[in-house]
């Protein structure tokens, strides 16, 4: 049999509590907040300090579940009656578990139903925490979990269902909220309830049935790659800005007419074609102040190695920052660096290939840190590589607008970050590199990303690629007995005989046709508008064998979408 009671706890002594000495036992006698009278016994904890015991306001429920083990439930109730109904519930199912009705998983599903939301959302933390995941894409899990739960509202487990969900996201949909965005938040409830199901929580995910957006259909974000000369021009800002923006001119506000102020007065906007004379107007301003000058180089020298690195690896932002000095291997005959499966996107970690001149800047860096650095190796080891910050889009966005490049191109597609990884698919794309091989530095799960997704079709060479293609002719001419020439005055010499009956698939316009027979003196050429072959002077029947004449009537017969014309040659045949 059942039974409830209040659980006590120890609280310290309340601020205005009266001390009385009742049977040799000490005891405090206040009102809590709504007034009413308590009194509890007095006791002294491990600090010395003085602590009352307090009843909770809530029953819990003690009971025997269906395997025999003793459990005690909290019901959540403040009513004694509303919390006896809880714990004969709990006792019905026990029964019904040691009677076969139903089965301790589905005793342990129901137990889980009526449990706070909240609480499952925080185990589901604790459980991606041990997986060593990255601590942002945690906490923007539970921020999005928290997001769905609160305005779709999922108040327990057994509010879960697909067709709440459904709503919310059309209702994002109506506000302008991409498609991306909605498969992220659609993704990460079909996360957590399948993570649910493997741990006995549900018995099924409720958002099998929910559709997901085309985001093809509906793209946000369109990046572009950059081009060769406008990375020349990005790193050369990069370098010198952080300097030239100390050197900038002053000019005065519109509208400030001739009046003194300094509040009249502005810095004039820096442009490419200043840029070098800002950096000398610098370096002259801070010639008593050589540190902070040294700093502010420091700084471009970073920035554009930052750059750098970023195209030259493939690294996303947070790779990048997550990257520490002691993740550097620049000695070996293949450098690399180590990121991390916590720090990387899918979690799995990876040896990053380094190439050597980007190997020779790394190594001068780290050299020059170590310099300056006055701690233990465990220290510098730990330090980060760059500092990479949250808002590098900003300063990005300030260096292109210096170094004249559109940030948004005549297509609607920007530069970002992130379009540095897909500058970085393109080139490889552009030099010939093995799709898989890309598809490796890229570390793309699939082929198509690397190919599609990631290369910029508009900065690789079609036209060129079309030019280094041979050269094809529509006209196929005969020029003597056995003989057969191409518009572009490529010559072989035919074989007498040809077997009957071969057929042979693939037949390039380019290559010499290969027929038997002997044509004389006479002379044919081939219309591939007509796709007949039309003799001059002899009848195509004369000097033929029969079964020659029988495999030669079939090579001239209109073409059909078995291209009989290429029925009666062999390549094989050509020396």
């Amino acid at each position: 049999m059942g039974s409830l009671r209040k659980k006590s706890y120890m609280k310290p002594l309340p601020a205005h509590a009266e001390l009385f000495v009742k049977k040799g036992q000490q005891f405090a006698r206040w009102k809590d907040g709504k007034g009413k009278v308590r009194t509890s016994p007095v006791t002294e904890a491990s600090d010395g300090s003085l602590r009352v015991s307090v009843d909770s306001g809530k029953w819990l429920a003690k009971y025997r579940d269906g395997s025999g083990v003793i459990r005690e439930v909290a019901t959540g109730c403040r009513d004694r009656g509303a919390a006896q109904t809880m714990l004969t519930d709990l006792e019905r199912r026990a029964e019904l578990v040691r009677s076969g009705v139903i089965s301790v998983a589905q005793d342990s599903i129901a137990d889980h139903a009526s449990t706070p939301i909240i609480r499952h959302f925080e185990a589901y933390r604790e459980h991606r925490v041990t997986q060593e995941l990255n601590e942002t894409r945690i906490r923007n899990t539970d921020s999005r979990l928290r997001r769905l739960a609160d305005e779709c509202g999922f108040r327990r487990l057994s509010d879960l269902s697909g067709e709440p969900l459904t709503r919310w996201l059309g209702q994002q949909l109506s506000v302008g909220m991409g498609a991306g965005t909605r498969n992220e938040y659609r993704a990460e409830l079909i996360g957590f309830a399948n993570w649910c199901v493997r741990t006995g929580r549900l018995t099924l995910s409720p958002f099998d049935d929910v559709p997901r957006a085309n985001a093809k259909a509906d793209r946000r974000r369109q990046r572009r790659a950059l081009t060769e000369p406008e990375l020349g021009l990005l790193l050369h800002v990069a370098r010198l800005r952080p300097l030239a923006e100390y050197g900038r001119d002053t000019v005065r506000r519109e509208g400030s007419g001739t009046a003194r102020g300094r509040n009249n007065w502005k810095a004039a906007p820096l442009t490419f074609g200043t840029l070098e004379a800002a950096v000398s107007t610098a370096r002259e301003r801070l010639a008593n102040n050589p540190d902070f000058a040294r700093k502010l180089d420091q700084r471009g020298r970073e920035r554009a190695l930052v750059y750098r690195t970023f195209v030259l690896t493939g690294l996303r932002r947070g790779e990048l920052a997550s990257l520490t000095i002691g993740s550097l291997e620049l000695d070996g005959s293949t450098p690399f660096a180590v990121l991390k499966a916590r720090d990387e996107k899918n979690g799995q970690g990876s040896e990053i290939a380094l190439r050597g001149d980007l190997v020779d800047e790394l190594r001068q860096w780290v050299a020059d840190k170590r310099a300056s650095f006055s701690g233990t190796p465990a220290e510098f080891y730990a330090l980060p590589l760059f500092s990479v910050p949250a808002s590098i889009l900003r300063v990005l966005n300030r260096d292109l607008k210096v170094a004249g490049i559109p940030k948004v191109d005549d297509r609607g597609r920007a530069v970002d970050v992130h379009a540095m990884r897909m500058t970085l698919a393109t080139m490889l794309n552009k030099a010939g590199v093995a799709p898989r091989t890309a598809q490796e530095i890229m570390r793309h799960s699939d082929i198509r990303l690397t190919m599609s997704t990631y290369t910029d079709a508009r900065l690789l060479n079609v036209a060129g690629a079309l030019d280094s293609l041979p050269t094809f002719s529509s006209t196929l001419s005969c020029v003597g007995p056995g003989e057969m020439t191409l518009a572009t005055g490529s010559e072989l010499k035919l074989p007498p005989k040809l077997p009957p009956a071969t057929v042979q698939s693939g037949l390039s316009e380019s290559s010499t046709v290969i027929l038997t027979g002997d044509f004389g003196d006479s002379t044919c050429s081939l219309d591939n508008s007509e796709t007949s072959m039309k003799p001059t002077k002899k009848a195509l029947s004369e000097g033929f064998s029969d079964k020659a004449s029988e495999v030669g009537m079939t090579g001239f017969e209109p073409a059909t979408s078995a291209s009989r014309t290429q029925r009666s040659t062999k390549l094989s045949h050509i020396p």
